[in-house]
C-alpha cells in the first residue's frame, strides 16, 4: 500500500484565482474567433526527405522506426541546421507539434543542429495503441535519438512536452547538456490550475478533441496574452488535424495525472537533474503563476549545475507570442 504523500498543494494567490476564472472564454467571443477561421484545409502528410523553407531556413522532414510497444514506433521529426552542430532537441506540448518551435529553430539553425519530433500520438508520429506512460515514451524517444546519431543534446520543452523531457533529463543525465523547461508545473502545484485533466482523460468518449480548429483556437483564446499571426494559427490547426490524434492523446491522460506527475518530480526527478536549467514562463501565464517560479533555486533542484528563472512577454504560448525574445533567451542559455 502506498504511503500518503507529505507534499502540500501551494495556495493560489488571489490574482491567480481571478486569472483562472478568466480562462473560460465566453461563447459569444468564441464564435467571433471561429468566424475568423471559417475553413482550414487539411494538410497532406509529408514524406521522408521532404523539405520546406520557413522563416528563410530549410526544414527537412524525416520518418524513422524506433523500438517500443513490443514492435516499433513510427516517429516523424523535422530538422534544420548543420548536421555537425551541437544538437538541440525541441519537444512540443498540447495542442501542438514540431511546428511550435519553427521560429526558434530558424533562428538557431546557423549554429545548431535543431531537431523537433512530433511526440507520440501527435502530428505525423505513431498513434496506435501502446505505452503512453511518460516514462515509457521518454525511453522510446531517447532510443530514437540514438538511432539518428544523437548521443548528447540540449533539451527545450514546453507544456506537456516537459513531462517526457523530465524523465530523459533524470534518467540520462550524462546525455543532457542543458534543459530549458517552459510553462509546466514544477515544484509548486495546485489542482485548480489543471481542471482540463479529466476532460482530456475522457476525450476519446466525450469528443473534446474531435474538432482541431476549436481545440487550438480555444487554447489560444484562453491562454495567450498576445495575438499569434493568422497563418501560424492555421498551420498549428493543420498539424493537430491528422487522423488519430483525438484518440491517441487521451491515452497520456489515462496513464497518469497532473498530481502523479507532480509527486514524481518532487519525490525523484528534481533531485536527479544535473545539467544547467532554464525555467521559462510567460509573464502573463494563467496556468503557471509567476509566484510559483520566482523563488525557485538550487535549493529546490539541488544537483542541477545551475538554475535560472526567466519570464517572457505573453501568456502560455510564448514561443509563438514572443518569438524573437524566446529565440534570444535560448541563444544566451545555449552559450552559457
Amino acid at each position: 500500500m502506498a504511503t500518503p504523500s507529505s507534499h502540500q498543494y501551494t495556495p493560489l494567490p488571489p490574482p491567480v484565482v481571478e486569472a483562472v476564472k478568466a480562462m473560460l472564454v465566453p461563447e459569444e467571443q468564441m464564435q467571433e474567433i471561429l468566424a475568423k477561421y471559417p475553413l482550414v484545409e487539411t494538410r497532406d502528410g509529408d514524406k521522408d526527405g521532404d523539405t520546406e523553407v520557413i522563416e528563410g531556413e530549410t526544414f527537412t522532414h524525416h520518418f524513422i522506426l524506433g523500438p517500443g510497444d513490443g514492435d516499433v514506433v513510427r516517429w516523424h521529426y523535422v530538422e534544420a541546421g548543420p548536421s555537425t552542430g551541437e544538437v538541440v532537441v525541441f519537444l512540443h506540448g498540447m495542442p501542438d507539434s514540431w511546428y511550435l518551435w519553427h521560429m526558434q529553430m530558424a533562428g538557431l539553425a546557423k549554429a545548431y543542429r535543431c531537431i523537433a519530433p512530433d511526440l507520440k500520438g501527435y502530428g505525423q508520429s505513431e498513434k496506435g495503441p501502446g505505452d503512453y506512460t511518460h516514462q515509457g515514451v521518454a525511453e522510446q524517444l531517447f532510443e530514437m535519438l540514438k538511432l539518428i546519431g544523437v548521443e548528447r543534446f540540449n533539451l527545450v520543452a514546453h507544456d506537456r512536452g516537459t513531462i517526457p523531457a523530465d524523465f530523459i533529463a533524470a534518467n540520462h543525465p550524462e546525455n543532457v547538456l542543458r534543459y530549458a523547461r517552459g510553462d509546466s508545473h514544477l515544484f509548486h502545484y495546485n489542482p485548480a490550475l489543471s481542471p482540463h485533466g479529466e476532460i482530456f482523460m475522457n476525450a476519446a468518449y466525450n469528443g473534446a478533441l474531435n474538432d482541431p480548429r476549436l481545440v487550438v483556437l480555444r487554447a489560444h483564446a484562453s491562454l495567450c496574452a498576445r495575438e499569434i499571426p493568422h497563418e501560424k494559427v492555421v498551420r498549428t490547426i493543420q498539424e493537430f488535424a491528422y487522423p488519430g490524434i483525438s484518440k491517441a492523446v487521451p491515452r497520456y491522460f489515462n496513464s497518469s495525472s497532473f498530481r502523479a506527475e507532480w509527486l514524481e518530480r518532487r519525490n525523484r526527478l528534481l533531485a536527479a537533474w544535473k545539467c544547467s536549467l532554464l525555467l521559462v514562463s510567460g509573464y502573463e501565464s494563467k496556468t503557471q503563476p509567476r509566484e510559483f517560479f520566482e523563488g525557485i533555486t538550487k535549493e529546490h533542484i539541488p544537483n542541477a549545475k545551475n538554475v535560472e528563472v526567466r519570464f517572457l512577454p505573453g501568456g502560455h504560448f510564448w514561443s509563438l507570442e514572443s518569438p524573437e525574445e524566446t529565440t534570444e533567451l535560448l541563444r544566451k542559455f545555449l552559450t552559457s
